[in-house]
């Protein structure tokens, strides 16, 4: 699935999706310990019934989380804006589809995925790569996407930033921020229920990478 230019969409992602397909496989290098991201896969894995949909979003190389919840028996679709990670994915989780798509095109009449057809969303530092006032629609639109008390596990990085440029492996991209209660409220505010909160303080392998505090939320769709 081919991506509109940013031009027509009205939005800037020069360079996004090219520094990720730069950077490959050395993305997982410099983030080797996940244990909030895993923890959070095991509870959509847990809490979900065998064959369940789930859409990965962000899926990056596919590793850990669309290999991990392939293989607690979910039905698994990712979406990452680059194609170079997508090749990855697919040769890492064979039995899982991937798309190649803006995560702010999800859902909607144009989007590439119909209304109500996950029962979980995984969301792991995919929403900090978009402006802050493309998150809440974006929020809006995995709401859409799950079915009446569907799941959502999200991440994000605290920080207090909108699309700031920072250097990221050898490249720049772009990134926005929440602090905590921030946060907080535009999950609520997009018709989720958080039933769990987490917090990790991580350091990253790589020196390009500076540590940060990681939020992961347990949310339902109220």
């Amino acid at each position: 699935m081919g991506i509109p230019p940013a031009d027509e969409q009205g939005r800037d992602r020069t360079g996004q999706a090219e520094a990720f397909d730069a950077i490959g496989d050395r993305y997982d290098e410099a983030f080797p310990h996940k244990d909030g991201q895993i923890q959070a896969g095991d509870w959509l894995v847990e809490s979900l019934p065998a064959g369940a949909r789930v859409l990965d979003l962000g899926c990056g190389t596919g590793l850990p989380t669309a290999r991990q919840l392939a293989e607690g028996g979910l039905r698994v679709t990712g979406i990452d804006l680059s194609p170079g990670m997508l090749t990855q994915a697919r040769a890492n989780v064979p039995e899982a589809d991937f798309l190649q798509a803006d995560i702010a095109d999800i859902a909607g009449d144009s989007g590439p995925l119909a209304a109500g057809s996950f029962a979980g969303v995984a969301a792991f530092f995919s929403l900090l790569m978009l402006p802050r006032d493309e998150v809440p629609t974006t929020l809006r639109s995995i709401h859409a996407l799950l079915e009446p008390g569907g799941l959502l596990a999200l991440s994000m990085v605290e920080a207090d930033v909108d699309y700031v440029a920072i250097p990221f492996l050898g490249h720049t991209i772009r990134v926005s921020g929440y602090l905590r209660d921030e946060l907080l409220q535009v999950v609520a505010d997009a018709g989720f229920e958080v039933i769990k909160e987490d917090s990790y303080a991580y350091a990253p392998a790589s020196i390009d990478v500076p540590p940060e505090e990681q939020i992961f939320l347990s949310c339902r769709r109220a």
